[in-house]
């Protein structure tokens, strides 16, 4: 993917040098996350509530030393900072097309736990945003384990990752993710089906993202191979799959592999937020 070094962006929160977990419990919203996002990884949410609980543990505010900041990743970190502030320029100008406005997300870089405003969070739990204070959090360490164990390697893989999350800073924005919330509340058997959409929404408003970077001519050759790989990678059935306990579509939060790169393609090849209606359907 070509792209062009700016620096790092103004809405980059780098916590990597010593910003680790923080004392307080989980709350409500930190448990929605463990489990919205625990299939994005294959992660027992289970686990991932067990690690953040002895994070927590005697109410200590200390946290493991952190590494000190390794210069190798900072071309990483100036990618990530040059996708954000591309995917936050096309959605303003997007949403200002419908006559609304777009506030920016911030992207939170962290390694091993880092505390946000939906609770404490384990690198485990891979990327996530959190709505309560409109952050996008990732260990860039994940685009190793996206590289080595989904098998999704490549800069556009990356991108794509930042680019669901910043789907659903926009969907926030819209109050989309607002009106699934009292959806789920009030159709509690429906809650699992919801959620699906609202992930491949996500999926969607990422394919609308990479849609402006081809008409730019920011994609190269690949490019969108790479991103259709990762969000295939990520897919309920395939992450299932590799726990080893059987696939239960029943269980979906966040979409097959199918879906997920159906919806991607969809966004890309129309490049309009109209063409994600995912929960009208």
């Amino acid at each position: 993917m070509r792209w062009r070094d700016s620096g790092r962006s103004s809405n980059l929160e780098d916590r990597r040098g010593g910003g680790g977990r923080a004392a307080g419990g989980l709350g409500i919203v930190g448990l929605l996350v463990v489990l919205g996002v625990s299939l994005f990884t294959g992660a027992n949410p289970l686990e991932l509530i067990g690690v953040m609980d002895q994070a927590q543990g005697g109410g200590s505010t200390s946290a493991a030393p952190a590494p000190i900041e390794d210069a190798a990743e900072e071309p990483m970190v100036r990618f990530m900072s040059a996708t954000l502030d591309d995917a936050q320029g096309t959605w303003r100008s997007l949403l200002a097309r419908q006559g609304a406005a777009y506030t920016d997300a911030k992207l939170v870089l962290f390694r091993g736990g880092v505390s946000s405003g939906c609770g404490n969070a384990s690198s485990a739990m891979g990327p996530f945003y959190c709505p309560a204070d409109q952050k996008v959090y990732l260990d860039l360490g994940f685009f190793d384990e996206l590289q080595r164990k989904y098998g999704a390697p490549g800069d556009f893989a990356q991108a794509y990752v930042l680019a669901h999350e910043i789907g659903h800073h926009v969907q926030h924005e819209l109050g989309t993710d607002e009106a699934v919330r009292r959806a789920q509340e009030s159709r509690p058997d429906s809650r699992n089906a919801l959620s699906v959409a609202l992930e491949l929404q996500a999926d969607c408003y990422a394919g609308v993202w990479a849609h402006g970077a081809a008409q730019r001519g920011d994609l190269e050759s690949g490019d969108l191979e790479e991103g259709l790989a990762a969000a295939a990678a990520v897919g309920d059935d395939r992450l299932q799959q590799q726990s080893g306990g059987g696939v239960h579509p029943e269980s979906f939060t966040h979409g097959s592999s199918a879906q997920r790169m159906q919806w991607f393609r969809a966004g890309f090849d129309r490049g309009e937020p109209a063409a994600c209606e995912t929960l009208s359907r």
